[in-house]
């Protein structure tokens, strides 16, 4: 059975469709996205959007371990930049799992990641 990613236990509160992706990280066993993640009122460090935002942005990863296999369906890799200058691969608009296969796409490409567990998000401290 195919879940969305906002049936996934710790992706509640992260609204992934309009997160930029700032890099993607692969090392043996771990596959990583770097955010600059929205979080909805739902996720418990919400907080009202700064001036200039549109969302509540917080730095965050997207971690993939005990990563068995990655396969690439397609990678993009272009970059965006924003008014301000900062750079971006684009943003995440679909993640789903089927079993232990994770499948996300996105404007940088597509990706099945094979693990024995669930993805983990972590908002990265000050």
């Amino acid at each position: 059975m195919i879940i969305d990613y906002s049936s996934i236990y710790g992706l509640e509160g992260v609204y992934l469709e309009d997160s930029y992706v700032l890099s993607i990280l692969e090392t043996p066993g771990r596959f990583v996205f770097v955010l600059d993640a929205v979080l909805t009122p739902e996720h418990s460090q919400y907080r009202p959007p700064r001036p200039g935002e549109q969302y509540c942005y917080e730095q965050a990863h997207l971690d993939f371990e005990e990563v068995t296999a990655i396969c690439w369906l397609r990678m993009v890799f272009s970059e965006s930049r924003d008014a301000t200058g900062s750079v971006d691969l684009g943003n995440i608009d679909t993640l789903t799992s089927n079993g232990n296969r994770y499948t996300i796409t996105g404007d940088w490409g597509e990706v099945e990641v094979l693990s024995s567990k669930r993805p983990r998000f972590r908002l990265q401290g000050p």
